[in-house]
């Protein structure tokens, strides 16, 4: 079978892509590789997904033109591709064009795909909005331009799946870490800022932030999970995350601990669109999908930080 991937090159995309390409599926990926982080990053992850016989195509979603490219009849399509995060150098116009047009256009190119089984957007936690510890079923309240944009994206698939135009669904991510984390990411600046004596910009309370981290492994699994499930999964929303909660300052002692290293602070006033508290409410997908995180913090932070060491 053939699956689709989007944002392949990315941070989880590219670990979903190897993933599934080692179960037998035939992935093609695709990724604008954005100048939003560096590059050169992208195009490693890009070079290594093709050395394991994944074809990666630079496309940019935004442009309606995929069919023109892509002639393979797609059966799996995991939408990982947009425009992430709050950074301050993002502007509304980016989140629009990347989380909502590209949405658009690619739902336009699986709606021309006869054998598609099921059509998977990644959402976030963002979209619940500063405490993000809900089912999936409870109001949506995002603070973000960034949150918003998911959720009318998440929208508009799951719009396709109630005018049944193509089965779909949206995995709602909860605050995921591990190894190839994008180097804004709070695990990769703090590993940076221990391992290179440079100073660690904490946001004013955010060392109180309390989050499900979840490591990219884990995720994975519970993205896979999906597959031959297309009958539950069609016109369903689901939390992949975990249960167990940190707050940063956890995570910066625990990086302490690790590199044997302790880290310089510079206090910043607070950052607007910041989440209070994520903690995954999972039982939909622990029911339906048998969905189970594994991997303790602190064993995800290790791995995180030989890969950093080996790698970076």
């Amino acid at each position: 079978m053939n699956v689709l991937v989007t944002g392949a090159a990315g941070f989880i995309g590219s670990h979903f892509a190897e993933e599934i390409a080692s179960q037998g599926y035939n992935v093609i990926g695709i990724d604008n590789f954005s100048n939003y982080y560096s590059q050169e990053l992208k195009l490693e992850n890009a070079r290594q997904l093709e050395s394991k016989n994944i074809r990666i195509i630079k496309f940019d979603l935004c442009n309606d033109n995929l069919k023109e490219i892509l002639n393979e009849e797609i059966h799996y399509i995991f939408h990982f591709a947009g425009q992430p995060g709050i950074s301050a150098d993002s502007t509304f116009e980016s989140y629009q064009s990347n989380n909502f047009i590209a949405t658009y256009n690619l739902l336009n190119f699986a709606q021309k795909q006869k054998e598609l089984k099921l059509f998977i957007n990644l959402s976030t936690s963002s979209v619940y909005g500063r405490y993000a510890t809900l089912a999936e079923n409870e109001e949506t309240k995002p603070v973000s331009d960034y949150g918003v944009t998911k959720l009318a994206a998440e929208q508009l698939v799951l719009a396709k799946s109630r005018s049944n135009l193509l089965r779909s669904c949206s995995l709602r991510l909860f605050s995921v870490y591990g190894p190839r984390e994008r180097p804004d990411k709070l695990f990769t600046k703090l590993i940076d800022c221990a391992l290179y004596d440079k100073k660690f910009p904490l946001f004013e309370g955010s060392e109180k932030h309390i989050r499900s981290f979840t490591y990219v492994a884990d995720i994975v699994n519970g993205i896979l999970s999906v597959i031959g499930k297309e009958d539950i999964c069609d016109g369903e929303i689901f939390n992949i995350g975990t249960e167990s909660e940190h707050t940063t300052q956890e995570g910066i002692d625990i990086i302490e601990r690790i590199t044997n290293k302790k880290i310089k602070i510079q206090h910043l006033p607070k950052r607007p669109g910041d989440q209070l508290r994520t903690s995954a409410n999972i039982n939909k997908a622990r029911k339906l999908l048998k969905y189970e995180p594994k991997t303790s913090f602190y064993q995800g932070l290790e791995n995180q930080t030989e890969w950093f060491k080996n790698n970076l």
